[in-house]
């Protein structure tokens, strides 16, 4: 039982909740049951799975600690005081990991004839970041592209935003140079959302291999995708408001390229 807040592991993962540190440490953190299930479902490895019984929630808890330690963690119980010293605050279930960082790049990822894609460009907040993947996810879409990232795909934040899918879809890592010439040479048409064009989301086929792009929560997408994609197409915007939230807008726009594709004739069920 870790019990002081001065014990050396409390205040190294503590640490972990700066870029600079994880980045060093190559580590991610990841908080709370169901982003850890999903991991250890998905045999994404841990190394170390920190519990306090004190905050548990439900009776799932001690198979999961069971499940990760068969996987290879190490499992350590903590006290109330110092496991909340290890998180990065919000709702706490006594459930805390920490596991390697994997990086996957576009380049090594092969592309699907079908594929259904969602191109994230310099997205700030990882909150949002993380939403976007969780939706990709939902939808059954094949990955997750981020394309000049401007914030940590590995940020708790972002972790926790994604409830655990940044562990079961693939999250690849491009420039936007690269990203375009990757659905390119692979016949991925792309479609830009915007809202400085005419064409309507629903104008847009995207029963064949599509990739959804989505830009900066305050510019949106930089010039190079307004000129070579495929297609720019935007949402209806009744109120005030001349936009919605990046991740909503690309949860809609998923959403729209599942309605489609369960309409054709050739729907096997998937969204690929």
């Amino acid at each position: 039982m870790i019990t002081s807040l001065q014990n050396k592991r409390v205040k190294t993962v503590a640490r972990l909740h700066k870029r600079k540190v994880r980045d060093q440490q190559r580590k991610v953190i990841i908080e709370g049951y169901r982003a850890i299930l999903c991991a250890v479902e998905n045999q994404y490895p841990l190394d170390e799975l920190y519990v306090c019984p004190a905050l548990f929630f439900g009776g799932n808890e001690r198979a999961l600690m069971r499940q990760a330690e068969n996987a290879g963690a190490r499992v350590m119980q903590v006290a109330a005081e110092p496991f909340q010293k290890m998180t990065c605050g919000g709702r706490l279930d006594g459930l805390l990991a920490v596991a390697p960082q994997i990086r996957r790049s576009l380049r090594d990822h092969p592309a699907d004839p079908k594929g259904l894609y969602v191109i994230a460009e310099s997205i700030a907040r990882p909150g949002n970041l993380g939403s976007i993947v969780r939706s990709a996810d939902g939808v059954g879409a094949n990955a997750v592209i981020i394309s000049d990232p401007r914030t940590d795909v590995f940020d708790p934040q972002a972790v926790r935003a994604s409830r655990g899918a940044l562990f079961s879809i693939a999250v690849l890592e491009s420039s936007t140079r690269q990203a375009l010439s990757w659905c390119r040479e692979n016949g991925i048409c792309t479609l830009a959302a915007s809202p400085h064009t005419s064409t309507m989301y629903t104008e847009a086929n995207m029963r064949e291999a599509t990739a959804i792009a989505v830009g900066t929560e305050q510019f949106g997408l930089s010039k190079a995708w307004m000129e070579r994609a495929c297609m720019c197409v935007r949402l209806p915007m009744f109120g005030q408001a001349d936009s919605l939230n990046v991740a909503v807008a690309a949860t809609v726009l998923l959403y729209e390229a599942v309605r489609q594709r369960r309409l054709d004739p050739r729907w096997d069920g998937s969204t690929n």
